[in-house]
């Protein structure tokens, strides 16, 4: 919080706008709970929540930081699980809300102000699919609408000039693609708007695992274009939200952080 955004809550809570423990939550930048750390000012400084990363956390720390984010009545969201995980944490947490397809677990209680924006998230094949829900899911968590274009690769890309027209009207295009990570290019060297490449490790052997693909996307022709880490929607999500923040306080004359 800089100077400015002090003096207005302390004002508030002179005047009884806000309470004391709205206050301090405000003032707190982070809590600690020995292990867990929530970093609750993430929100004002940067628009959006912490997200938990689930992958390399068991199902007991998860469940750790979940029965601590419920106590103090934060909004929850993880990423990264697998079935396996999900399964196990859903006997836990049947008040929770699960995507198996997108592995991710959340529990919002505070939603968030939707967006004017709109961001298109584009996929060379099915097999992206799940990094594709991991960011839509997460544009959602964070008030910004998305559409998904599945399975319009280069291997046929008649598919993806029949979905362009719908495709350009996005603030943000998200491109997902595995194999040798060839449709970023097509779409940067199309479209104006901010275009945002995953790399997945779908492919064969000469794939790597999605080494390929990051190459490819690293090395591409098309100027500008923004590359995130393999299978990362999360990511790229993230991206796409900083991008719409922007425009959100263009177009409404304020600013939400410093």
């Amino acid at each position: 919080m800089n100077n400015n955004d002090v003096k207005k809550m302390l004002e508030q809570l002179q005047n009884g706008e806000i309470q004391i423990d709205e206050a301090t939550e405000s003032l707190c930048s982070f809590m600690d709970f020995g292990h867990v750390k929530p970093d609750t000012s993430r929100n004002k400084r940067l628009g959006f929540d912490e997200v938990i990363y689930g992958k390399a956390k068991t199902v007991q720390q998860i469940s750790d930081i979940a029965e601590k984010y419920i106590e103090n009545n934060l909004n929850f969201v993880c990423t990264g699980l697998d079935e396996k995980k999900i399964s196990e944490l859903e006997k836990k947490f049947p008040e929770f809300i699960f995507n198996f397809e997108a592995g991710i677990m959340k529990r919002i209680l505070k939603p968030a102000v939707r967006k004017t924006g709109s961001v298109a998230v584009i996929t060379a094949g099915t097999s992206d699919m799940k990094t594709a829900l991991e960011a839509s899911e997460i544009l959602d968590i964070c008030g910004v609408d998305s559409k998904l274009y599945a399975d319009i690769g280069v291997a046929g890309i008649h598919r993806f000039f029949s979905a362009s027209k719908n495709i350009k009207d996005a603030d943000v295009i998200i491109v997902i693609a595995g194999m040798e990570g060839a449709l970023q290019s097509i779409t940067g060297g199309l479209f104006r708007k901010p275009v945002i490449a995953v790399p997945t490790s779908t492919g064969y052997g000469a794939a790597l695992s999605g080494f390929t693909a990051l190459f490819a996307m690293l090395s591409s022709c098309a100027n500008g274009i923004t590359v995130v880490n393999i299978d990362n929607g999360f990511g790229a999500a993230m991206a796409a939200l900083r991008i719409i923040n922007l425009l959100q306080e263009e177009a409404d004359g304020t600013e939400t952080g410093d």
